[in-house]
């Protein structure tokens, strides 16, 4: 690995090295929430500085296993509950498309280090967008697996009724050798319904989220439906952010005064929101209805493109990736184009339980045609 001006990497394994496989070519870096054998083992959080991890989490065993060289743990947001990546124990990670902005999060050394080549491969967890999200902002491509689809043992969960570990990328070739290595199979069944939320459900989208929204439902060229959701994507995401906030604060217990100003106010304003298992569950009712088992669900990944650390964080950041948390499925974030600025926008799609082998492929063909990655510019430019 380079330099890391981007605090992307946070404990490196000196002795890295690669094995014999598929992976014999491909470095990896995996979120500091999920296990590397001698590694500190700390999901972002000051209290868990001195735990090592004993052995690998099964999914970076499997890696090792297929021959990749695991270079060490990145960057997340502390607790996993959090966008931004600015960890008051570990730093801020930058986005290499532009110093001092947000690589997203919670796996924001994720995105981060794969855009800027620190690693060819990335592992990051996912509750509500958590590996879509840094995609997203990063320019890169992140896979968000079924639910369980990946081995999750090894992992610090935020709310296991929404986790998921998945792979993040320079390009598509790359998340299909992972997915190779770490998946469960699924489904190579055409999906050949394209469906887009109705007004993309009132959610305000910066134009040039836009733009590229509207190029892909032209270059997936794909019998076309709206659908509606049981709630509006606010309530869904806020509900669904509660959940995730109270399973912290079981897990946490004794610890949770060692937690970051940040994190405590965090976890004060979820005990106010109103619990709602089932408008969740009818949220997911109604996505499995409508994608049945060939649909696959188009939306941007995010409304905006990212911004500066230290600015407000728009609350909307996961109104759309955490629709496939709730439902369960998977979806597979790609880039789709530059704002003004310069800085990435994403797309995603988002397909039936257990379909990600025809989601990659639906996902490249949709990648070929927008032709839209971009590495970042070349420190000193950003």
């Amino acid at each position: 690995m380079t330099h890391d001006p981007y605090n992307a990497f946070i404990d490196l394994d000196p002795a890295a090295s690669f094995g014999t496989g598929p992976l014999c070519d491909v470095t990896v870096g995996a979120k500091s929430n999920i296990a590397i054998k001698g590694l500190p083992w700390t999901g972002g959080m000051a209290h868990r500085r001195d735990v090592v991890a004993m052995q690998d989490a099964p999914s970076v065993a499997a890696l090792r296993a297929a021959g990749a060289k695991i270079l060490g743990t990145l960057n997340m947001h502390e607790a996993a509950l959090g966008a931004v990546t600015d960890n008051a124990f570990y730093g801020r990670t930058h986005n290499p498309h532009h110093m001092g902005f947000t690589p997203g999060g919670s796996s924001g050394g994720s995105g981060a280090a794969v855009a800027a080549g620190l690693c060819d491969l990335a592992l990051g967890t996912d509750t509500l967008g958590s590996v879509r999200i840094p995609a997203a902002y990063c320019g890169v491509y992140g896979l968000k697996p079924t639910h369980r689809a990946i081995d999750d043992r090894g992992m610090l969960f935020l709310d296991a009724r929404f986790d998921t570990i998945g792979p993040l990328a320079r390009d598509m070739a790359m998340i299909k050798r992972a997915w190779a290595v770490l998946g469960n199979g699924g489904s190579s069944a055409p999906l050949t319904r394209l469906l887009t939320l109705r007004d993309l459900a009132g959610v305000e989208c910066e134009p040039a989220v836009l733009a590229a929204y509207q190029a892909a439902i032209v270059a997936l060229d794909m019998p076309l439906a709206e659908i509606d959701l049981p709630a509006n994507t606010s309530t869904i995401r806020t509900t669904a952010l509660a959940s995730a906030g109270r399973a912290l604060i079981v897990d946490l217990g004794e610890n949770r005064p060692q937690a970051s100003s940040e994190l405590k106010g965090v976890l004060q304003a979820v005990e106010r929101i109103p619990e709602n298992p089932e408008m969740l569950a009818a949220t997911q009712a109604a996505l499995v209805e409508a994608l049945g088992d060939d649909g696959v669900l188009l939306m941007p990944t995010t409304p905006h493109a990212a911004f500066a650390h230290g600015s407000r964080a728009p609350a909307t950041q996961a109104d759309f990736t955490g629709l496939a948390n709730v439902a369960g499925m998977p979806a597979l974030a790609l880039p789709s184009g530059r704002d003004a600025s310069g800085m990435p926008v994403s797309v995603q799609i988002m397909g039936p339980a257990a379909s990600e082998p025809a989601l990659i492929a639906i996902a490249r063909k949709l990648d070929l045609a927008l032709n839209a990655y971009a590495p970042p510019p070349p420190l000193g430019e950003t």
